[in-house]
């Protein structure tokens, strides 16, 4: 009787264990919560455990050990997962491992401590501007942590404490958005523009447009120290109009002042910029663009026929962009923005185009590394919101859970997480 009741628990307990021991959540389409599964993903590395990003299976699946723990949280937030045996996963791991097959296993060890660089913000957390802030929206959905910095933060070296920076659509030549001929007598531009000369000044600048300079800057040296730099809409190519205009004054009077440099376009440095070359600035302060990288203008596109494709990468071989690129489609509703879209004539060689509508030769979606780390560039405003207009409400995401937009966001949240893989020579 004895080695009956023995060889029974041996064998229950081994079934068991052999049954249950990892949790997969599928991201293809049998997935009913996408972007709150990136949500679950980040909070089990926070509690210490590791995930496998398991790239292009079942549309970019996360796979990580079962705990009761993990299963009610993912029942919480209305994620849709599945119990596999370690018989199961070892076989998913070999159909992965497979040469002939593009797919590949990367382990995420540590959530990233997320910083979005916002202007000021109420006792929620939320923006006070009379827009919204894609990034925010989906971390705020998704349920991931992000602390909120801006210029002071940069100013005094608090970036460094972060491993992922968010730039919401800032306007980093100090032109305030190129909002001045339509709301130059709106209040929130009024108090906007006293707000970032009254901050100019508290930090030692004479011009807004000198304080966003220095701190365009800061960035660029914390990510080539190894940050993983994210910018949408207008942060992207008026970070890079900075860098290309320092020394140069690119500010009319409404701006800053007194005028600006006639000869500003002969005299843009394009070796200092991340991923644009070659562009003019739009010189005429009334009209809503900064220059000529923004492909916005002049676009047959509608909310009806905007669409662009994602590349299809190496799993294997080139693990980053097919980490950014994840998605249960390969393509994605267009969206708009003060910069929509990147004209291809202006982006450097060494970039990585992610994204693109070959049909109006722009690209939607971009990588790039600088000295140890990485910037992303994603053009438009929200994904779920064809045109985004001053004063519009913010999009409700629970309409939205399944956004290929928007998952492309969260792509680069866990992005930093993943472990560099070690190859043979």
């Amino acid at each position: 009787m004895r080695i009956t009741i023995v060889g029974f628990f041996i064998l229950f307990f081994g079934a068991r264990a052999a049954f249950a021991s990892h949790m997969l959540i599928p991201m293809d389409e049998r997935q009913k919560q996408h972007l709150k599964a990136y949500g679950i993903a980040y909070w089990v590395l926070d509690k210490g455990v590791e995930v496998h990003w398991l790239l292009n299976y079942r549309g970019g699946s996360f796979a990580f050990q079962n705990i009761p723990e993990f299963e009610k949280e993912c029942l919480t937030r209305g994620v849709s997962f599945e119990i596999i045996s370690d018989a199961q996963f070892a076989n998913i791991q070999a159909e992965i491992g497979n040469p002939e097959i593009n797919m590949d296993d990367i382990k995420l060890e540590k959530a990233p401590l997320i910083a979005v660089y916002s202007p000021t913000v109420n006792e929620r957390g939320e923006e006070i501007q009379p827009w919204d802030d894609a990034v925010t929206l989906v971390l705020t959905y998704a349920e991931i942590p992000y602390t909120v910095v801006y210029d002071e933060e940069i100013m005094t070296d608090k970036l460094p404490k972060y491993d992922w920076l968010h730039l919401h659509h800032e306007d980093f030549t100090g032109q305030y958005g190129r909002f001045w001929a339509q709301y130059h007598t709106a209040p929130w531009y009024k108090e906007n523009q006293k707000r970032q000369e009254a901050l100019a000044a508290k930090l030692g600048f004479n011009k807004v447009s000198q304080l966003k300079l220095s701190v365009v800057k800061r960035i660029k040296e914390w990510v080539s120290g190894g940050g993983f730099m994210f910018a949408m809409c207008s942060a992207t190519d008026t970070y890079d109009i900075a860098l290309a205009a320092e020394g140069v004054d690119i500010c009319e009077t409404m701006f800053d002042g007194d005028a600006d440099d006639a000869n500003a376009n002969s005299k843009l440095d394009f070796s200092r910029t991340f991923a644009f070359r070659n562009f003019k600035l739009k010189t005429d302060p009334l009209e809503y663009e900064h220059s000529t990288i923004d492909n916005t203008v002049g676009r047959p596109a509608n909310t009806l026929t905007d669409y662009f494709s994602l590349f299809d990468f190496s799993a294997k071989w080139d693990p980053v962009p097919t980490m950014l690129t994840q998605c249960h489609t390969r393509t994605v509703k267009g969206f708009m923005g003060q910069l929509t879209s990147f004209t291809k004539d202006h982006i450097k060689p060494d970039i990585l185009i992610l994204g693109e509508t070959k049909s109006y030769n722009e690209v939607r979606y971009l990588h790039g590394n600088y000295g140890k780390g990485t910037f992303t560039f994603y053009g438009g405003h929200d994904p779920e919101d064809y045109r985004h207009y001053v004063g519009d409400p913010n999009t409700d995401l629970s309409l939205h859970p399944n956004s290929p937009g928007y998952r492309l966001i969260l792509n680069n949240i866990l992005f930093p997480a993943a472990k560099k893989k070690q190859r043979k020579t």
